[in-house]
């Protein structure tokens, strides 16, 4: 188990199960666990390649609409995007940065939380993705606290 982990919890909470990944951060943020960290943001940028280089782990947390219900988790690899915008990257991409920038080491998971509703504007949940962020907040709490971040 890495003795430090970094989980960034994003999307937009303003549209409906978008919100997932900062719904889950602000949970685990409230449990004050030791070794863990957690941000909650809009989208991932290039700053967050920073922080990982901190941490032993990261954990990338966001909303998704493919995959079966209520989530996956799986580890991922640092992979380079084909082209660079300055708005936001994948969780590979800002891994890939983290360890040629910063030589960072952390190990890099995905997180996706399974969402239904995204097409309109509201700061709520959908009941389905309330469930599934209750069944993901089960996992990785459990993970976490048992040292054994292994894919599901």
């Amino acid at each position: 188990m890495p003795n430090t982990v970094l989980l960034i919890g994003y999307g937009n909470p303003g549209r409906l199960d978008d919100g997932l990944g900062p719904a889950l951060a602000f949970k685990l943020e409230a449990l004050s666990m030791q070794g863990l960290s957690v941000e909650a943001d809009y989208q991932l940028v290039v700053e967050h390649a920073h922080e990982i280089a901190k941490y032993d782990a990261v954990i990338f947390a966001d909303s998704t609409v493919e995959g079966d219900a209520p989530y996956f988790f799986r580890e991922i690899h640092p992979t380079p995007k084909e082209a660079f915008t300055s708005h936001s990257f994948s969780p590979e991409t800002i891994l890939f940065f983290a360890k040629t920038i910063f030589n960072a080491r952390a190990k890099g998971y995905i997180l996706g939380m399974r969402g239904y509703e995204f097409d309109r504007f509201g700061e709520y949940l959908s009941d389905k993705a309330k469930q599934n962020l209750d069944a993901a907040f089960e996992f990785i709490q459990d993970a976490l606290q048992s040292g054994n971040l292994h894919a599901k």
